[in-house]
């Protein structure tokens, strides 16, 4: 048994220091992992809602005068328009005001609204094997009519107007409702580009664009087209976070809820696959918690391949 404290507020771990007197600069790890949605996360939501958690973490680190650099290590494979977007401005927030560089790292998976939110980093850095991009907008609809007039199942939506209940899963896709659909994607995929073009200096709008078909590329790959700035691991980014902050010698540090202790720069994340509370069938992983969450039509920032 570990007693741990009641106080559920972020506090700060120190997980290397380098050597030297009076080491009093800091750079702060921020992790971005798993499916991003502005909700409480896992099974029954007892996990933090992740936009918020970020904001928190940007907060503790903003507050801080010694924090001289930011790296922010990414292993999502996106998630929620919504969520994505106001991650993304929250940290474009956090530059303005507190002024010091932000490096992303990207990991195992940072595509989609992973990919978005690493966009307002001053610099991104690939692991080589990493998988990134997926640069577009999904909305998923489903229609069980057809299973239902086979069971002798009838519904009747009362609306107020024709398209009240558009996309719903009791009636039969509807033509109209796809078009809708399709102008808001068009839109949300629109500002995707935008955000992609507005961090990458060295690409046009149009070259954003060109690359932006949803696939995803490894981290090698997004180098070369211009995506991503260099190939790394976290003790480069780290490195390259700490001469641009204009450090000597540092602390690393990240924030966590109490019982999160954490050893090293490597302590393990949440990151972007299932965890035990996952079902495992054979060789598929199968999280039944994120899995309801996106049953219902959402616009997403995602890359499905890492469902």
């Amino acid at each position: 048994v570990r007693p741990v404290p009641m106080e559920d507020r972020i506090v700060e771990q120190i997980v290397a220091t380098e050597p030297g007197w009076f080491v009093t600069d800091k750079i702060a790890i921020i992790d971005v992992d798993g499916l991003l949605f502005n909700q409480r996360m896992g099974w029954f939501g007892f996990e933090d809602n992740p936009v918020s958690l970020f904001i928190e973490k940007l907060d503790a680190a903003s507050a801080d005068p010694r924090v001289k650099a930011v790296v922010l290590r990414i292993n999502s494979p996106g998630g929620g328009v919504n969520a994505s977007d106001i991650m993304h401005r929250r940290l474009l927030a956090f530059k303005r005001t507190k002024g010091v560089p932000v490096v992303a790292v990207l990991q195992d998976v940072a595509a989609s609204g992973g990919y978005y939110i690493a966009s307002g980093a001053d610099v991104i850095v690939a692991n080589p094997a990493s998988i990134t991009g997926s640069i577009g907008v999904l909305v998923q609809t489903v229609s069980f009519w057809g299973t239902m007039q086979k069971l002798g199942i009838s519904t009747q939506a009362v609306t107020s107007g024709p398209r009240k209940d558009m996309a719903s899963p009791l009636k039969p896709i509807d033509s109209g409702d796809v078009a809708i659909l399709q102008g808001i994607v068009d839109e949300f995929h629109c500002n995707f580009v935008d955000v992609v073009a507005a961090g990458r200096q060295n690409l046009s709008r149009e070259q954003v664009a060109a690359l932006a078909d949803g696939r995803v590329w490894t981290g090698t790959e997004a180098h070369k087209l211009g995506l991503v700035d260099e190939i790394g691991y976290l003790d480069e980014a780290l490195a390259l976070a700490k001469r641009l902050g204009g450090a000597s010698a540092v602390k690393v540090v990240m924030y966590s809820r109490p019982w999160g202790y954490r050893s090293s720069i490597y302590a393990s994340t949440d990151a972007a696959s299932p965890d035990a509370k996952a079902v495992n069938f054979n060789l598929v992983n199968l999280n039944l918690a994120e899995v309801f969450r996106l049953a219902g039509p959402q616009f997403l920032y995602l890359w499905t391949g890492r469902m």
